[in-house]
This record gives C-alpha cells, structure tokens and sequence, in this order.
C-alpha cells in the first residue's frame, strides 16, 4: 500500500493516510456537511454505528478508508476505496470509490484532484480493470468534477433502501 502518501496542491501539501479510530468524528463531519448529508448523518452523540463500520472496513483488506490531513494532521479529506472481484469483464478486479468528501475551506485547492488520482493509481497498481463510483443525481457540482477526470456516465444507477 503507497501510504502515507503526500498530495501537492497549489497552497502547499496535504499527507494521504490510513484512516484510524480517532478520525471517525472527523470523516462523519464530512460526510454530513451537505444539505443531503445533513439528512442521513448523526454528528453528534452515539457514533456507534459508525464505530462498527469503521471496524468492519479496517478489518477487510478489500476496503480502505482513507483521510487526507494538513500539517497539523486535521482531517480536511476522505473517501473509501472497496476492491470487487467479479466475473464480469472476464474475471476483471474493480475499484468502487465511495463517500468522497472534501472539507469546504479546502476545497478548490485540487486536494480532491489529487485524491482521485491517488486512488485511479492505487486501484491500477492493485490490478484492477476499472474503477467506479456513483453520486447522487442532485450532486452536479461532483458530477463536472468526475467528467474532468475522465469518468463517464455509462450507466444508471438504481437503488432500494432497506
């Protein structure tokens, strides 16, 4: 695994690394720090479902958590890469990439920029034939971020909540 690995933007240079326990208020603020976010997310009061999660990802090596820090190690980014073996595409490996958020102040640094590409890289260097992601249809400024890296919208995505 290429962590900790450092992400040079124009204002200076944020560090990548392995999410830990302590970081899991912080990513649960950051994922809760969007009008759709703020619908789903708790952020404040019993993280224990989160605390459970978190366990689960750090304990399968076919899911990394990650958070990107500023030199006084703040979590100002994260995103969650999952590796899927599948059939398909002749047995190809895929990465999905999930829950990819950068704190508002730092946004428009190419912070974001710089994780996407640290996980396409990482995802290539774990053998994977492609990698993928979904975001939410409301989501537009992401959806022009993506483009820009190239990511296509070949499919439709559909979901249940259970």
């Amino acid at each position: 695994m290429s962590l900790p690995q450092a992400l040079t933007t124009e204002p200076g240079t944020f560090w990548l690394r392995r999410a830990t326990l302590d970081d899991v208020p912080a990513v649960v603020d950051l994922i809760a720090n969007d009008p759709l976010g703020r619908m789903r997310e708790i952020r404040s009061g019993d993280l224990t479902p989160y605390v459970r999660s978190f366990h689960a990802i750090d304990s399968d090596p076919a899911h990394l958590l990650v958070v990107a820090v500023d030199d006084a190690d703040a979590v100002v980014g994260t995103m969650q890469l999952t590796l899927i073996p599948g059939l398909a595409r002749q047995g190809a490996l895929r990465a999905q990439i999930e829950t990819v958020r950068v704190r508002e102040d730092c946004r428009s640094l190419g912070l974001g920029r710089a994780m996407m590409r640290w996980a396409i890289d990482e995802s290539r260097r774990r053998g994977c034939a492609l990698v993928q992601l979904t975001s939410h249809k409301k989501r537009t400024y992401a959806h022009r971020f993506y483009a820009r890296l190239g990511f296509e919208n070949s499919h439709e995505g559909l979901k249940l909540v259970l």
